[in-house]
């Protein structure tokens, strides 16, 4: 542990540090496929969507797409996978409600305590990729206690870009080393180490399923390493 006197908020990624993305998304495509008669592969079918993420954001960032909110980003990579799983017969407000099955994704177990108690000391806000609407939504559904919703969208650029974390931090009136940013992933705290901001590696060693093999331990040496967020907490002080 680093001396963190000076952390004021903690900023956090949000799908797969804070919720968890794919089994809220098998179980929103198991209950579509019971009420339609689909047969699936739903934990492929929510891999392969989430493997169309980081492509669909790369396109943003290299130009090739003007900016574009990751709800549309989504639905462009669903009308594939629609054709790509042989799924017919939805209507356009069956498809457009499972394509908000990311504002629908269920927290990890010690999300909403720990986050809780964090509260108490730091400002808490997001520094994701999900658009607000999608984050707000989420938070509403989940109990989530963020104190502001930020990042990609109010930012205009998807992580790991710099001006992702320096906005953030700008939009906090805050310094970014007066910040922490909290997530599972190392690439996306090395990429907010280079920014300035504090790190806190707290791992999810579910979240890509069985046979997970990344972010399994910290890569490199970080201001905070927690199990989870309770753990989190108690090392922060909370």
């Amino acid at each position: 542990m680093a001396d963190l006197d000076s952390v004021q908020a903690l900023t956090f990624d949000v799908f797969g540090t804070v919720v968890d993305w794919r089994r809220s998304i098998i179980r929103e495509g198991e209950v579509l496929g019971r009420a339609k008669g689909l047969t699936v592969d739903w934990a492929k079918f929510a891999d392969t969507w989430r493997g169309l993420y980081q492509p669909m954001l790369s396109r943003v960032r290299n130009g090739e797409l003007p900016w574009t909110k990751l709800d549309t980003l989504h639905r462009m990579s669903l009308d594939r996978l629609l054709v790509d799983f042989g799924i017919a017969g939805l209507s356009e407000a069956e498809i457009d409600h499972l394509n908000r099955a990311w504002h629908r994704l269920d927290p990890w177990p010690d999300a909403v305590e720990g986050l809780t108690r964090l509260r108490r000391r730091f400002i808490l806000a997001t520094c994701s990729n999900g658009n607000v609407a999608m984050m707000v939504d989420m938070a509403r559904r989940a109990g989530l206690p963020w104190d502001a919703i930020l990042g990609a969208e109010t930012a205009r650029h998807y992580k790991p870009l710099p001006e992702a974390y320096l906005i953030t931090a700008e939009l906090l009136g805050l310094r970014p080393e007066q910040c922490m940013m909290v997530a599972a992933h190392n690439g996306d705290l090395a990429a907010a180490a280079g920014c300035g901001l504090r790190t806190a590696f707290v791992p999810r060693p579910e979240e890509h399923g069985p046979g997970q093999n990344t972010d399994l331990a910290p890569r490199r040496d970080y201001d905070a390493v927690a199990k989870d967020f309770v753990d989190l907490a108690l090392k922060l002080g909370c």
